[in-house]
């Protein structure tokens, strides 16, 4: 049986509300530090969120997602008008496998400096090419990474989704091509590297967005 995830809230007392995944070697108590909590307070949105702890162990054997969705989004379906996923480098990346693996379960997608996956992943869609003509083969689909990408070729029209990231991160080739899935208004390239003040700043940009607005 899978252990109860330990989660660090924020409630706003909102009708909507954004489950986050931390990236590697990252705990929920990363995104209250670093001001997530308080710039949506400071903002008055009508969302409330909720920071989950993986753990990388969890995340490799395959538990860790199936947990959130048992134990944190299926429950919030019942009790919020939209429920939104997001996460911050491997965090992202994991709230994209989720999305594609289980679609119509979340709302919306907040991808802060999604980490663009394996170079394995990554090097065989530049192969053939690029995403646009990649074909995925019945084995790459027993991937999660690649089934990701298999729904980034076609998002489904008018899906919510953020994607952000800083100029000078060392994986931004592969965050660019991922934010170029998406229409120009739900991409944001800010200077900045792969670490917290840019993720701060793309963070401020989403929540100046309106999707949550009192």
């Amino acid at each position: 049986m899978t252990s109860a995830l330990r989660t660090l809230r924020h409630d706003g007392g909102g009708d909507s509300l954004l489950v986050l995944l931390p990236g590697a070697y990252m705990t929920p108590e990363h995104f209250a530090d670093n001001g997530f909590f308080a710039d949506a307070a400071v903002r008055h949105l009508k969302l409330d969120i909720v920071a989950v702890d993986l753990g990388l162990d969890a995340v490799s054997s395959g538990e860790a997602l199936p947990a959130v969705i048992e134990q944190i989004l299926v429950p919030a379906r019942a009790q919020y008008r939209q429920v939104w996923l997001g996460g911050i480098s491997l965090g992202g990346l994991l709230a994209l496998c989720l999305n594609a693996d289980h679609p119509g379960v979340v709302d919306g997608l907040c991808l802060i400096a999604p980490y663009p996956g394996s170079r394995l992943t990554t090097n065989a869609i530049k192969r053939a090419g690029g995403l646009d003509v990649w074909q995925p083969t019945p084995v790459d689909l027993s991937d999660p990474e690649f089934r990701a990408y298999r729904w980034l070729k076609a998002p489904p029209a008018g899906f919510s989704v953020f994607v952000g990231y800083g100029t000078e991160d060392r994986f931004a080739e592969g965050m660019q091509a991922i934010a170029e899935c998406f229409p120009a208004a739900a991409r944001c390239a800010l200077p900045g590297d792969h670490d917290w003040p840019v993720w701060r700043d793309l963070w401020e940009h989403f929540l100046n967005l309106g999707h949550f607005a009192a």
